[in-house]
């Protein structure tokens, strides 16, 4: 007997789709909401960004300086896209400026996007090429640069690198009241809301002590712990203390947050977003109008269906799983700009190592809306199995690659590693309909062919997925030579 159909039927060859589709869509009709204005007193975009390209004068000047005179040539040399010496010493003579100088303007052009590092080589950013008549391109460029402000300048060197964490993360909250302040605001008065927020991360992170011992000096206005009790004190206890009587006062044995203070203002003045001076600090125009953006961004995330903007990454993406792709963006901004640059890519990286092939997908389509930003830590998991291929399509794209093409740069190996793991995903959160579907996405020209590849490749699910599809697809022919390789995947044959 033969069955009904040939049994080395052809398959037809479609692009893979993106992750993001796989998941059912739903109805995400909902009132729109009214386009919201800045402040009072907010330049127009365009005076913005003139005032954004005088501020990058001079790492815009580097750069094309190295667009010129480099073109694909060496600019770095110790793979972390720091300029050379070399090249350093020959912009500086070109330029008529100190190696410093083009040393500092290089790496504020690399944060803002005006130049892309790919190995040893540099190239110009798209940003650069549409500098001079697309201020979107300028404005986008400044608040990269306003994004990575704790990048801008060297982290003092005797403070603790947990401290330096935690101001950083606690910045957005300065930032926040200073604009809406909306004019200078003292540097004492935001010392003590520093303290609070990092005393409120301390206390989410539940860092309390458990063993009885000396009694903790609160800050002012710091909220305590309801399971934490009032503090007993110690018996040799010398008496009260006052915050007030030191200006370093922080809690015992932790880093006097001032110093750390004084360094995030200088940062922030070096992008050009606060003026500080005589123990005040004010917002730019510029900087007023970049922390107007993030706060509108946080609201708009705050009023979308699942709230995402305080979930940790995992959460947060499976909150998007079932939003439409444009929607889905729009909660990655949100929730990107709720919370320091490098720490959220750590989050995504981490949410993408998961046994959850969906987040992996969500958590790289969120790394392509941080950008260039993720870039280092991207390269970084190119060689670790289950994201190699995520991470291999996410560089392609960042390098220009059209996505309809990035699956080239994808061996066959890698292409049905990434089948079987996309599979699992559709599998697990998808509709049957859909996994047989995404047979048709398969770069083997024939089902025979597909299961010897599958097999071959050793992905943990394969058995799963393979199951699934023998359930799901309607011929009975091919859901018996599925279901034959499974129990052979099974059984080791």
């Amino acid at each position: 007997m033969t069955s009904r159909i040939p049994r080395d039927s052809r398959l037809r060859l479609v692009r893979p789709r993106p992750l993001a589709a796989a998941p059912r869509a739903v109805n995400q009709r909902r009132p729109r909401r009214p386009a919201p204005r800045p402040p009072e007193g907010t330049p127009a975009p365009a005076e913005l960004a003139g005032l954004a390209r005088t501020g990058l004068a001079g790492p815009v000047r580097v750069a094309r300086w190295a667009d010129t005179a480099l073109g694909s040539g060496s600019a770095t040399a110790d793979g972390k896209a720091t300029l050379s010496a070399a090249t350093a010493e020959r912009a500086a003579a070109d330029l008529g400026l100190s190696t410093a100088q083009v040393c500092a303007d290089w790496d504020t052009a690399r944060l803002a996007g005006l130049v892309e590092v790919h190995g040893d080589s540099a190239r110009p950013g798209w940003r650069l090429r549409a500098w001079d008549r697309d201020d979107s391109a300028v404005l986008r460029g400044w608040v990269a640069l306003f994004d990575a402000w704790s990048l801008a300048s060297p982290e003092p060197e005797e403070q603790e690198p947990a401290a330096v964490a935690e101001v950083v993360s606690a910045m957005p909250q300065v930032l926040s009241f200073l604009q809406l302040s909306a004019g200078p605001v003292p540097v004492e008065q935001l010392l003590d809301l520093l303290q609070q927020r990092v005393t409120e991360l301390r206390t989410e992170r539940c860092e309390v002590p458990y063993e009885p011992g000396p009694a903790q000096p609160a800050l002012p206005g710091a909220r305590q712990s309801p399971e934490s009790g009032p503090a007993r004190p110690a018996a040799d206890s010398p008496g009260p203390v006052d915050p007030g009587a030191d200006p370093d006062f922080a809690p015992a044995g932790d880093t006097p947050l001032a110093p750390l203070l004084d360094w995030a203002l200088r940062a922030l003045v070096f992008v050009g977003a606060l003026t500080y001076g005589d123990g005040q600090a004010t917002l730019t125009p510029l900087g007023s109008w970049a922390v107007w953006v993030k706060l509108e961004q946080i609201c708009v995330a705050a009023q979308s269906p699942a709230g995402n903007i305080e979930q940790a990454a995992e959460d947060m993406l499976r909150g998007c799983a079932q939003l439409r792709p444009n929607a889905a963006r729009a909660e990655y901004r949100a929730w990107l700009a709720a919370r320091p640059v490098g720490n959220a890519v750590t989050e995504l990286i981490h949410a993408a190592r998961g046994e959850d092939a969906l987040l992996r997908g969500l958590a790289f389509e969120a790394l392509r809306v941080v950008g260039a930003p993720a870039e280092p830590d991207v390269r970084a998991v190119v060689d670790e199995p289950a994201l190699r291929p995520y991470a291999l399509l996410w560089l392609a794209e960042h390098d220009g690659v059209d996505p309809e093409d990035a699956h080239e740069v994808l061996t066959r190996e890698e292409a049905t590693w990434l089948w079987v793991d996309t599979a699992a995903a559709v599998a697990d959160h998808g509709e049957s309909p859909m996994l047989v579907r995404h047979l048709e996405s398969a770069v083997q020209p024939t089902v025979p062919r597909l299961l010897d590849e599958v097999r071959a490749v050793g992905h943990p699910r394969t058995v799963q997925v393979l199951v699934a599809l023998a359930a799901a697809h309607p011929d009975p022919a091919l859901a018996k030579a599925v279901r034959r390789a499974a129990f052979q995947v099974h059984t080791g044959g």
